[in-house]
């Protein structure tokens, strides 16, 4: 199985801070991975300096096999990104910003079939400010996959979803997962990580403090429930103490 990611020594400071401390990390083709950690850990700083929209200090970072700061341009037909918040214009609509979308890729899913997929395809004709919170969130992982990508960022993608939106989420994403897509999100619902996740690296201040699989999380830490492993990793039961 080849890589879809592949970092090494990634380290990045701010103001003499170190936020990211020489991490090591690999996510294999067709995989979904998991970043996690607490706020401030780290996540963010890794996944911009990933996608080459920050400058790191030191370290390489390959996708799809390409050295990501130098085949920026190339790699932007092959991955797919979901932002919480996005600049739009007030009164747009879905389909409008979903074609507008499509119409910057080469090769571009249809984002109708995308839409009914995940829930909003009979809320194209709205405008995009009227959608729920929900819906909107949906919209945003329509966006990410519209590309037809290999490889897709998708930043705390089930929040603000009922406990029915977020199943049928998981159940589409498993089914691109089948057809080769290859996943790296972020999440603080240890459920969706424990149903989705191949892999997982639990960051803590900077540091890749855990590299594996949920199970050997849990048998690290000694503990039944992830839950318990996660907040044990990644120091958020001490910091809530």
């Amino acid at each position: 199985m080849s890589d879809a990611i592949k970092i090494r020594g990634l380290t990045k400071s701010y103001n003499g801070k170190i936020v990211l401390n020489g991490l090591d990390l690999t996510v294999k083709t067709g995989t979904v991975f998991g970043l996690l950690g607490a706020n401030g850990a780290g996540k963010s700083t890794t996944i911009e300096c990933i996608l080459g929209t920050k400058r790191f200090d030191s370290g390489k970072v390959f996708l799809l096999g390409q050295d990501s700061p130098k085949r920026r341009r190339n790699l932007f037909q092959k991955i797919g990104v979901q932002f919480q918040e996005g600049d739009y214009q007030p009164e747009i609509k879905v389909s409008e910003l979903c074609e507008e979308t499509s119409c910057l890729y080469q090769n571009p899913s249809d984002w109708k079939t995308l839409c009914r997929q995940f829930g909003i395809g009979e809320k194209m004709k709205q405008s995009v400010k009227n959608l729920s919170g929900g819906e909107r969130q949906r919209l945003f992982i329509v966006l990410a996959l519209i590309p037809n990508p290999e490889l897709v960022f998708l930043d705390e993608l089930t929040t603000g979803l009922d406990a029915k939106a977020r199943r049928g989420v998981w159940k589409a994403l498993a089914a691109l997962k089948q057809q080769g897509l290859t996943i790296f999100l972020t999440s603080h619902f240890m459920d969706e990580v424990e149903t989705l996740c191949d892999e997982i690296c639990i960051l803590n201040q900077g540091n890749a403090v855990f590299y594996g699989t949920v199970e050997e999380a849990k048998q690290k830490c000694g503990c039944d429930k992830f839950e318990d492993a996660y907040l044990m990793l990644s120091d958020e039961e001490a910091d809530a103490e």
